[in-house]
């Protein structure tokens, strides 16, 4: 177990660099890519990370049928693959197939319960589903197991919103502001649903808060003209 954990990490951290640098590259490099990926398979098909990598650049190119075809490989050839597991899951989400992504995620969470990204994706694939209670779970334990996370309380209070749960909604906005109080983007959410309840006085306290708090004037001049 312990040789599977770091393989998967190591694999997940390599992807996760390249999904967060690929607005650097361009479609043709994702196609050059694949290319030069796809004569590697062919002298080692059964390279596990050379299928993770093209799965990537499937990805990237938003080819997320061929994406698919790659996990299923490698899951053929190693069912406890988790990296293959979560972004599998990732593209049965863009390809709104709520009920893969649902098994997908639950099956990398009964090996790595404490993922946050994967807890995360379990409690937006119940939420497009239409499965309110069972998306609060996964949000509450998303919270309880990381309450230092003010990602978490974000995503809670967005989601206790939809359901009209303004009170809630505001409590967990307040609780992800004070773990990232210079965060114009959880400011702004809090005020937006205190203008949803025509409560102006309370939303310009909490604008002029966030620029004590060093949020520049200029970033929040929208909402404050929304308060006059």
């Amino acid at each position: 177990m312990r040789r599977l954990h770091l393989s998967f990490l190591l694999s997940l951290f390599t992807i996760h660099c390249s999904l967060y640098t690929a607005t650097a590259q361009t479609r043709q490099q994702w196609r050059d890519s694949l290319e030069v990926l796809n004569g590697q398979i062919s002298r080692d098909p059964t390279n596990l990370h050379l299928h993770l990598l093209k799965a990537e650049a499937n990805i990237n190119l938003e080819q997320w049928d061929y994406a698919l075809a790659e996990y299923g490989k490698i899951l053929h050839a190693d069912e406890k693959n988790l990296a293959a597991l979560y972004f599998r899951a990732y593209v049965h989400m863009q390809q709104n197939h709520y009920d893969l992504a649902k098994v997908d995620y639950e099956t990398f969470l009964m090996t790595e319960p404490r993922h946050f990204e994967a807890r995360l994706g379990l409690a937006h694939v119940m939420q497009k589903m239409g499965r309110r209670t069972e998306a609060l779970d996964q949000f509450n334990t998303l919270v309880e197991q990381f309450p230092d996370s003010a990602t978490a309380y974000a995503a809670r209070a967005a989601y206790e919103e939809e359901l009209k749960q303004y009170e809630v909604a505001l409590f967990d906005w307040d609780e992800a502001i004070r773990r990232q109080p210079q965060n114009a983007g959880f400011l702004v959410s809090k005020v937006n649903l205190l203008l949803l309840q025509n409560r102006y006085q309370e939303a310009r306290t909490e604008l002029n808060a966030g620029v004590r708090r060093g949020i520049p004037r200029y970033a929040l001049k929208e909402w404050f003209d929304k308060c006059k």
